[in-house]
């Protein structure tokens, strides 16, 4: 059932939202080669505690996983889509980060993810990156009242698919509130004026995941959250959330 928040909920929402866009550009200050995975956790929960705010992440456990998520920012590095579990691996030159993070504050949860390079970057992961925020900006573009889901879907799919880029299959967006996952969906490639009728008052948290070998195929790892791509090449992840209004989208991850 799609929650509609009221416009004090979202000015609730955007204060939780402000958390996350801090959260995320203090990971990626701290993010440096040498620098491992669990360190950029850490700085994370610094921010949080500094808040006055918790992770929806933290021991967070869907019906696929096989055990609570053990950290408050999902890391994924190079091949590594999404859900990537914070280790001591650390960062080399080139890697390839994508950072995902959200915040419980007053009742009201956030979401977000980037991704950046660490070092020198390779031209195809800069060309990849980009791609990846211009797939998000045509989403937010598309979260207009009176278009549906599935225009926000073919917006993104259109960029990523234009760009040659392969999109897994099954994930995408969400709405978001009070839990940090609600109704409805909200796939990453899609038919226009299919879907969802968009209102104001919706807030959904828009995400493209894109796969740089153009195929679609992933795998989960070992530790049953990470998911990798299947042909090896690397991905991106970029996210905000973001509420409809009669004004127009409103990113409430902004910083």
């Amino acid at each position: 059932m799609v929650q509609i928040k009221t416009d004090t909920s979202i000015d609730a929402m955007r204060e939780t939202g402000r958390v996350v866009a801090q959260l995320l550009a203090a990971v990626r200050d701290a993010a440096a080669v040498g620098v491992s995975l669990r360190e950029l956790d850490e700085v994370a929960r610094e921010v949080l505690r500094g808040a006055g705010a918790r992770s929806p992440f933290l021991n967070y456990r869907p019906h696929f996983a096989p055990t609570p998520f053990p950290a408050v920012i999902c890391a994924s590095v190079n091949d590594a889509i999404v859900h990537g579990i914070p280790t001591d691996y650390r960062l080399r030159d080139g890697d390839l980060v994508s950072i995902d993070a959200g915040a419980l504050l007053d009742g009201w949860a956030g979401d977000s993810a980037i991704s950046f390079t660490v070092g020198r970057a390779r031209p195809a992961d800069t060309r990849l990156i980009a791609t990846a925020f211009e797939a998000l900006d045509a989403g937010i573009a598309a979260a207009v009242v009176g278009n549906r889901i599935g225009d926000i879907a073919h917006a993104i799919g259109t960029v990523c698919r234009t760009a040659g880029y392969g999109i897994p299959e099954g994930f995408g967006g969400h709405g978001i509130g009070r839990a940090m996952h609600e109704d409805p969906g909200v796939p990453n490639e899609g038919r226009p004026g299919r879907g969802m009728p968009l209102r104001h008052g919706m807030v959904l948290a828009i995400e493209p995941m894109l796969i740089a070998g153009g195929r679609d195929e992933f795998h989960p790892d070992r530790d049953g959250w990470t998911l990798r791509t299947s042909d090896g090449s690397r991905a991106a992840h970029a996210e905000h959330t973001v509420a409809i209004t009669n004004d127009g989208p409103r990113i409430l991850t902004a910083l």
